[in-house]
């Protein structure tokens, strides 16, 4: 078990406008108790151009708030111009997590970190990424117990999502653009105007799936708090917290609270709630359960 847990910001998954962006990063940096932030684009290379002006601000701004910057890579790269804007990201020698396997060989040799898009599901697989400078391995969402027992702390570091809804997919094709009739080229970026997602229900209106421009997203947050004690102990060094439309400096203080000990669950669940309100809670993977299932304490160790 680390001295203290370590608590993280993934990338943000959701097209908000560069100013509401920077302004949440600098945020972030005064006001959160965090100590690593995720930055860059993982669904789509086209929203780029809007937060580039600003990102050496931000990365300064977090930096001299003692957070360590981690650069993001797209989750599927599919172009040329993707692959090598990795590359040149890579040879800056800032410490990059790879999300798609494409870049892996432009970080190969350098320290990185694996992120949660590459499914590292067994000893080997994690064996492999870590002889190819793997310093830290974020595991996919669908974790069980019983696997995270047996790869956390394999690799120097290992970080989990703790918060926020649960990416499930990144297809070639935008449903965000479809569901408005507009094509993937022609998407004219209408996934900023869902800053949390767009909810995707079934046929009888059953809330199912959350649909973010190519990636497919779970309807409710994952909410781990209860179980942050076990990780720890499990060896999971890293928790992180996915930006959503709501206050994460209140998020994130919760959950610094339950992983210092400071705050029992029972009333950071109470305080998380009242956050999140109405958005369901999901924890069903690590219980070796659907993802969409919520799993009481009493329910867990029966």
């Amino acid at each position: 078990m680390t001295a203290r847990g370590k608590l993280t910001l993934g990338p943000l998954l959701f097209h908000w406008t560069a100013q509401k962006r920077r302004d949440f990063y600098f945020h972030i940096a005064d006001e959160a108790d965090l100590d690593c932030v995720y930055l860059g684009e993982v669904v789509c290379s086209k929203r780029d151009p809007f937060f580039e002006p600003h990102i050496e601000a931000v990365v300064e701004r977090l930096t001299a708030a003692g957070k360590q910057v981690v650069r993001s890579t797209l989750a599927m790269m599919t172009l040329d111009r993707e692959v090598a804007a990795a590359r040149a990201l890579a040879q800056t020698g800032v410490l990059v997590e790879a999300n798609d396997v494409a870049c892996l060989s432009e970080v190969a040799g350098r320290p990185h970190v694996v992120g949660p898009y590459i499914n590292v599901f067994n000893e080997g697989a994690c064996d492999v990424l870590i002889d190819g400078g793997a310093v830290r391995i974020v595991l996919p969402v669908e974790m069980t117990k019983s696997a995270v027992r047996v790869l956390a702390g394999r690799a120097g570091e290992t970080e989990m999502l703790v918060f926020g809804r649960q990416p499930l997919a990144v297809a070639m094709r935008c449903y965000h653009a479809r569901s408005h009739g507009l094509t993937k080229d022609g998407c004219q970026f209408v996934c900023g105007l869902d800053p949390d997602g767009l909810p995707a229900d079934t046929i009888d209106g059953q809330a199912l799936l959350t649909v973010n421009g190519t990636q497919t997203l779970s309807n409710g947050y994952l909410v781990l708090l209860d179980e942050l004690g076990e990780l720890r102990a499990m060896g999971v060094t890293h928790f992180r917290l996915s930006p959503q439309d709501m206050d994460m400096v209140a998020v994130a203080r919760i959950h610094r609270a339950v992983l210092d000990g400071q705050r029992g669950t029972a009333e950071a669940m109470t305080q998380l709630r009242q956050l999140t309100g109405s958005i369901p809670w999901q924890n069903g993977f690590l219980h070796g359960r659907e993802g969409l299932a919520w799993i009481e304490r009493a329910d867990a160790h029966a």
